[in-house]
């Protein structure tokens, strides 16, 4: 028997520019995807999720993979991403010889 995998969960994604494309990341699942628009990079990071999951389940290592991804299980035991934080733009200075 075949068991789906159906749960929602709500991520951390930057999408910033880079050039002329639109880059989105999720440290979560540390995944990124790019785009020509906002919304190209939107729907293209929604799809490669999508991917993402469904080849865990087909592998079988999703409890693994999000694990090491530094995912819990809740009381209901439902997968719960890591809690951002903190997102700041730092500045740095550097020295060099």
């Amino acid at each position: 028997m075949n068991k789906s995998l159906t749960f929602e969960i709500l991520l951390p994604v930057s999408i910033f520019r880079e050039g002329k494309a639109f880059v989105a990341y999720s440290p979560a699942l540390d995944l990124s995807t790019s785009g020509k628009t906002f919304e190209q990079t939107q729907k293209r990071f929604h799809e490669i999720v999508e991917i993402f999951f469904e080849e865990l389940e087909r592998k079988g290592t999703t409890d693994k993979v999000l694990e090491g991804l530094g995912w819990e299980k809740s009381v209901k035991s439902e997968w719960v991403p890591p809690t951002v934080i903190s997102h700041n733009i730092m500045p740095f200075q550097m020295n060099y010889a």
